[in-house]
């Protein structure tokens, strides 16, 4: 046996904390929640030098302060933790890969009609691109953003492009907030939505691109926004933010991102159902 006894379960141990650590990182890069974590970690590495060299006064001041060092990182970092967990929730373990609805399905694909009903988003899209109309469109997931929908006016209309365009026409009451669509259905119009605080994105970006970003980072819900004085498409989902899309692309994307996804959760109740479980209203 050497003089130290490296397992493999350590090797593990080191990895699994490195790659929490960049996770962590890559969240609040660019942010000012990362002055704050130097801050702390500058503080744990004086706490370790003066516990090294036995300096008790010192030392057990900085004990207390470390000793609350979890209510404190809970308290600043709230939101950092809550995107966290959101993206380690939606993007690691719903992976379309490894879901459970696709092991019920049997790794179905979704059918054509459950594509048509991303057609009119697409439609009003294309056309106001075209137009140069501002438009900011939340597709939601797993929750309908009942929160969000209360700041807007709800309608819970059907989707259409005709809709779309007239909300979004620039002499309309409800043009400079989001739209958000739930299943199919306009649930509520001229929301609004929380603004990223991100230092890292280009300074030519309004606020439309910033609420986009915003709500994606608060949510899993995916953001479709049009640029008012480029006619650019962009996307935003799970903080990140992908700009000057193709109707192609962005179609491409639904439909990996939106459709799919919804046709994974409708499955996942269907066969609950059908195995006798039913879900509490």
């Amino acid at each position: 046996m050497g003089f130290i006894d490296i397992r493999f379960f350590d090797i593990l141990d080191i990895f699994l904390v490195a790659f929490l650590l960049y996770e962590f990182y890559q969240l609040i890069r660019g942010t000012v929640a990362i002055n704050i974590f130097i801050g702390i970690f500058l503080t744990y590495l004086i706490w370790m030098l003066v516990r090294a060299f036995d300096m008790h006064l010192i030392s057990s001041i900085l004990g207390q302060v470390m000793g609350l060092g979890v209510i404190a990182l809970v308290i600043v970092f709230q939101q950092e933790i809550r995107r966290f967990l959101l993206i380690m929730g939606t993007q690691y373990f719903s992976n379309p890969q490894f879901t459970f609805g696709k092991f019920l399905t049997f790794f179905s694909e979704p059918n054509e009609k459950e594509f048509k009903q991303i057609a009119p988003i697409l439609s009003a899209c294309k056309h106001m691109s075209e137009t140069r109309t501002g438009a900011l469109i939340v597709i939601s997931n797993r929750s309908r953003l009942p929160n969000f929908a209360e700041t807007g006016e709800i309608l819970n209309a059907d989707v259409t492009n005709r809709l779309i365009e007239t909300i979004f026409f620039k002499n309309s009451p409800l043009h400079d907030g989001g739209v958000i669509v739930n299943n199919n259905k306009i649930i509520a119009a001229g929301c609004i939505l929380p603004v990223s605080a991100n230092k890292r994105l280009p300074k030519h970006l309004g606020l439309r691109h910033r609420a986009a970003l915003g709500t994606s980072e608060n949510t899993d819900a995916v953001i479709i926004v049009v640029s008012e004085e480029t006619g650019y498409i962009s996307v935003a989902k799970l903080g990140k933010l992908r700009m000057k899309l193709s109707i192609e692309e962005l179609n491409n994307f639904l439909k990996e991102e939106v459709v799919q996804e919804n046709a994974k959760n409708i499955s996942i109740k269907n066969n609950l159902k059908a195995v006798g479980v039913e879900q509490k209203k």
